[in-house]
């Protein structure tokens, strides 16, 4: 951030809270444009803020961010009872926004085999809540349709394949992309569709302090899209790896709470599972391709390491379908080397490919 934007962000939050005695912290960001701080309250002459003593400041900075959709679902999320920050203060303008804060503490680093089922149970049932939240007539959240679904998959060829391993499919083989493409987009579009988080994972769900819940972050790309893409984001998380036995058995417990409430009609527990599968190979291609960008475009090499675990999701996901029969041989038998030749510490995780 430069000096004048920071100066600036300061007197936005010393005019908002009434109050120059703070501390602005920077906090490690995202995966986007935008800045984070916590604010440290250091008198108690606010009135703003009541029993909180720390907050969290959002730079959303124009033209690369737009708080609206941010503050459009918070708002539906909230109304609905779906535990996301409070916001005490924004202003669209200028990007800036005061939040609650939810502490330090991501799922991920509580995350044991002691209490990942207590943990992925809750998870759960706040990701039915959000899935079935009213939107508000103000702000209709964006359709996931099949061109953005494409889209996404785009990302696999241009980054992952072309930058990252340097290898460029043929003309044919580009052909049988394209059509694994379709396919999945449109097997993705025959899914109920439902209010989607986009990115719900492990570093996007808060472990409150006081009350141990989980608090919900990063949601402002919502749209209405496919209802297993988030149980995907959870339960075959980018970040952390659990038995495929595991992710079965709670894909079970969310298909028995969604048919309770009557969201999933007369789907068979095997036709979720496929749409489960179908739908995580598009969110890996997407995701593999990002992790890439992320990389070449932005300069984020953290993510590289995350690499392995997401191409097995996807070679694990494209295996034993008919439909995907291809792309599974293509990628096992052209990509797959090639990535051992670029990340030659992931053979253990990959072998069963080979």
């Amino acid at each position: 951030m430069s000096s004048e934007r920071l100066s600036a962000l300061t007197g936005w939050v010393v005019e908002q809270l009434g109050t120059k005695n703070i501390n602005l912290k920077p906090l490690t960001g995202d995966a986007s444009f935008r800045g984070y701080y916590r604010l440290h309250l250091l008198d108690s002459e606010s009135t703003v803020t009541g029993a909180h003593r720390t907050l969290i400041v959002m730079d959303a900075p124009p033209p690369r961010e737009d708080t609206r959709p941010f503050l459009a679902v918070c708002t539906m999320f909230d109304q609905h009872k779906v535990r996301v920050p409070h916001v005490l203060a924004s202003d669209v303008q200028q990007g800036f926004m005061i939040l609650e804060d939810f502490g330090d503490t991501v799922l991920s680093q509580v995350l044991d085999e002691d209490n990942v089922d207590q943990l992925y149970s809750q998870a759960m049932n706040q990701l039915i809540d959000l899935q079935h939240a009213p939107a508000l007539d103000r702000y209709p959240l964006p359709a996931y349709g099949e061109a953005k679904l494409i889209d996404e998959m785009n990302l696999f060829d241009e980054w992952f394949l072309r930058k990252f391993l340097m290898l460029i499919p043929s003309q044919e083989e580009q052909n049988m992309l394209m059509t694994s493409f379709d396919f999945l987009a449109n097997q993705a579009l025959r899914q109920p569709q439902v209010v989607v988080h986009r990115d719900y994972h492990c570093r996007n769900l808060m472990v409150l302090d006081q009350s141990k819940e989980l608090g919900i972050i990063d949601f402002q790309d919502a749209v209405i899209g496919p209802i297993t893409y988030d149980v995907v984001s959870l339960l075959r998380d980018a970040y952390v790896q659990w038995p495929a036995s595991s992710v079965q058995d709670w894909l079970k417990i969310y298909w028995e709470r969604q048919s309770i409430r009557g969201y999933l009609g007369k789907t068979s527990l095997a036709q979720l599972q496929q749409w489960f599968d179908w739908m995580g190979a598009q969110r890996h291609l997407k995701v593999l391709g990002i992790f890439a960008r992320l990389y070449f475009r932005d300069g984020k090499d953290g993510y590289l390491q995350n690499l392995p675990l997401v191409f097995f999701y996807l070679l694990s996901e494209t295996k034993g379908y008919n439909e995907l029969s291809a792309l599974h041989e293509w990628l096992c038998e052209r990509v797959l080397p090639a990535f051992l030749v670029e990340v030659p510490e992931s053979m253990d995780l990959l072998a069963e490919f080979l």
